[in-house]
């Protein structure tokens, strides 16, 4: 029987578990994303906050069958759980029609703010909660009162322990696609339940069956310029990946709670 927690990590690998013929051209572990290119398309997920010189299978992962790499989204190995991520979302997202048919947004000043921007309609007197740190997000506070989850905590950032206090009570929340590889989506997903759902960021899978862990929208991006977007994650890219490389982009999957 699979339990509820793993039942996202098995719908991420039946999505590639036929790719035995696409093979690993690049694995690119940047500061900020990893990237992992293959012959027809580019997968991103966000690269691990902690460092290490240890990485046993440097130097051997170009030619690897993708869906064998996939099965590192089940590793307790921070880098591998990210590399296996972003070997699925290099076939999930190539040539997909939810993403195809998503609502591009406009590059603004902040471009890496555009979901929040796109959303805020919507947020205006209720009570958001935001899963994770997102660059220069301040600049909206004015707007709407963010309550901000964060592992490493920043001045008015709350612990993410404080998750299983804060989520039911929310109206909003907007959870970072790093939780797939993380490990941490299954139980924020649970918790968030009642609330208007977003699974955002580069690190997005776009699978309509998200729907069924209770995401209501999908903010992911659309890669416009593989080449430039490899060369700023070479070159250490963090936001500026959404200025020159990818688009945001959302999907509604649900009918609003």
């Amino acid at each position: 029987m699979i339990s509820h927690s793993h039942k996202i990590y098995h719908l991420l690998l039946d999505t590639v578990a036929m790719q035995d013929t696409v093979a690993v051209e690049e694995i690119l572990i940047g500061l900020t994303w990893t990237l992992c290119r293959t012959e027809q398309a580019i997968g991103l997920a966000m690269s691990p906050h902690t460092q290490t010189r240890t990485l046993p299978w440097a130097g051997s992962l170009r030619g690897l069958k993708i869906n064998e790499l996939a099965q590192w989204i089940h590793s307790w190995q921070m880098h591998e759980a990210v590399v296996g991520l972003a070997a699925i979302n290099s076939v999930v997202n190539h040539d997909n029609s939810l993403l195809a048919n998503a609502i591009s947004l406009p590059k603004t000043a902040y471009p890496n703010l555009a979901v929040f921007e796109y959303f805020l309609p919507q947020l205006l007197g209720k009570k958001v909660t935001v899963i994770g740190r997102y660059p220069y997000l301040e600049r909206l506070t004015t707007q709407v009162e963010w309550i901000i989850l964060e592992r490493q905590p920043q001045d008015t950032d709350l612990p993410d322990t404080a998750c299983e206090f804060i989520l039911p009570e929310s109206d909003w929340v907007f959870v970072t696609a790093s939780s797939l590889s993380n490990k941490t989506f299954p139980r924020l997903a649970e918790l968030s339940r009642d609330a208007q759902m977003v699974l955002m960021g580069p690190s997005v899978p776009w699978l309509t069956e998200l729907a069924d862990f209770g995401v209501n929208f999908l903010a992911g991006v659309a890669v416009d310029e593989p080449g430039l977007l490899r060369q700023t994650v070479a070159e250490g890219g963090g936001v500026r990946i959404f200025q020159q490389g990818v688009t945001y982009r959302v999907a509604h999957l649900t009918p609003d709670k």
